[in-house]
């Protein structure tokens, strides 16, 4: 199979380097200095137990050509049409197309942009770009999750086998989507609001973090997904984390870069309003951050 992955940053890179290990035509779609890297000498791994490297076939999209099998979305949600425009004249119907963005309707995107199997998913790692061309992954932690036509999710699992990379093929995908949105959502949007680490917002406002886990799991049980247990789960994974780890919603904000909110936090006032729920905290933090926003 031909397969893109577009974005390089920690997860698409990651993935794209294993993918690269395989008899699989893979290409990768990055830019600036990052691409400039991979192109010049490579994609560089590390990991808590080894360093490996693979070459690539890595370029800006822009310079795409061909036919796809299957396409990996590892951009920022706001970036995803953007790609998909760019990627678009090089699919068809029986592309698969997955993306694995944070947020809970970028596969609802995709399917208004095109007639290709969409599959819907997520994925969990903690990786980042480290420096130009070296992807920094912490952790066992990795799982591609998906799921949606059977052929497409077939194709999906197969190239996830050949590559030596852990996925999930849950029946009720959606639920498990929300599963980690609903830690996502919460601790981006406090943490961005209080500028601050997990850990301090741990410790210094729980009550209201508890309150956007209620609220997000409000939203999505108006949508016949129950993830009230999620609440006590995504506290409890918080306080185990290290005191300083964060989001990339707050360094977003903290670098002065665009960020998730409306993908985050937007998109559960935006629900919340569709549906008649009251969101309180949410609405609070949101419009502050949105202020915040503007001025980047």
């Amino acid at each position: 199979m031909r397969v893109a992955v577009i974005g390089l940053g920690g997860v698409g890179g990651y993935i794209a380097a294993k993918l690269a290990l395989t008899e699989h035509e893979v290409v990768g779609f990055a830019r600036g200095a990052h691409l400039e890297a991979i192109v010049k000498s490579g994609l560089r791994i590390e990991e808590e137990k080894e360093s490996w490297h693979v070459n690539l076939d890595a370029r800006k999209l822009e310079d795409a050509d061909g036919y796809f099998d299957i396409v990996l979305f590892c951009v920022k949600s706001y970036d995803l049409m953007g790609a998909y425009e760019a990627i678009s004249n090089y699919i068809d119907k029986d592309t698969v197309l997955l993306s694995i963005s944070n947020g809970v309707d970028n596969a609802d995107v995709l399917r208004v942009l095109s007639d290709s199997l969409v599959l819907e998913g997520c994925a969990y790692i903690l990786s980042h770009i480290s420096s130009a061309g070296v992807i920094r992954k912490k952790g066992d932690v990795f799982a591609i999750v998906f799921g949606g036509y059977e052929d497409a999710s077939a194709r999906m699992a197969k190239l996830c086998e050949d590559a030596g990379l852990r996925y999930k093929n849950p029946e009720e995908i959606k639920e498990a989507i929300w599963k980690k949105y609903i830690f996502i959502c919460a601790f981006a949007t406090a943490t961005s609001y209080y500028n601050n680490t997990i850990g301090y917002v741990m410790e210094h406002h729980k009550s209201e973090v508890k309150s956007l886990l209620q609220e997000i799991a409000s939203v999505a049980k108006s949508k016949g997904i129950h993830i009230e247990d999620e609440i006590e789960k995504s506290l409890a994974t918080a306080q185990k984390l290290p005191y300083d780890a964060t989001t990339s919603m707050y360094l977003d904000y903290k670098n002065g870069k665009k960020t998730e909110l409306k993908s985050l936090s937007g998109y559960i006032v935006k629900e919340a309003a569709h549906q008649h729920i009251e969101v309180p905290t949410m609405k609070r933090f949101y419009k502050e951050l949105k202020e915040r926003q503007a001025t980047l």
